[in-house]
């Protein structure tokens, strides 16, 4: 409580005892510390079979295969049909959807616009590449249209291909 207090030359001074406050304020302090629910971090799963299943997809035609290789930086390259047969394009990701896009078209209208033979992408993140690059490009396919299912295959990455990221600096 309040008291007042009479110093030597005569005033009054006013003296508050604060300790209830500070008791109030750490109870409330404790009592939302317990009550509060933290974020639970979100993480998309990827899921690759442990064994490769036989019969299920059809060798896909090198016409319409778009193979993605994640590097670092934030730079993709990328080619169309045959690893040492077709040059990479390298690229950032605020042009990968164009070229996405793009070879859809193409492969679209070669094929009479069939659904079952439509862009087949192949992803291959190299060790340099970061998780976030991989989902980036996952969200690239599904803003693109990419009905398939890409192909990750992040064990299987060329000599051409090493030796073309190595060379660019990518790797």
């Amino acid at each position: 409580m309040a008291e007042l207090s009479v110093s030597s030359n005569r005033r009054a001074v006013p003296k508050v005892d604060l300790t209830a406050m500070v008791d109030l304020a750490f109870l409330l302090i404790t009592f939302f510390m317990l009550t509060t629910s933290l974020s639970k971090p979100v993480a998309m799963d990827v899921v690759k079979p442990d064994e490769p299943i036989v019969d299920i997809q059809e060798p896909v035609p090198a016409s319409r295969s778009m193979t993605i290789l994640l590097g670092k930086n934030n730079k993709v390259a990328w080619y169309m049909g045959e690893a040492g047969k077709s040059q990479p394009v390298i690229e950032g990701f605020e042009g990968i959807r164009q070229s996405i896009l793009k070879n859809k078209l193409k492969v679209d209208a070669a094929n009479a616009n069939n659904p079952k033979k439509s862009l087949f992408v192949i992803i291959k993140p190299t060790t340099a590449a970061n998780y976030k690059n991989f989902v980036d490009i996952l969200d690239e396919l599904k803003v693109a249209g990419i009905t398939a299912a890409p192909a990750i295959d992040d064990d299987h990455i060329t000599k051409e291909e090493q030796d073309f990221m190595k060379q660019q600096q990518l790797l």
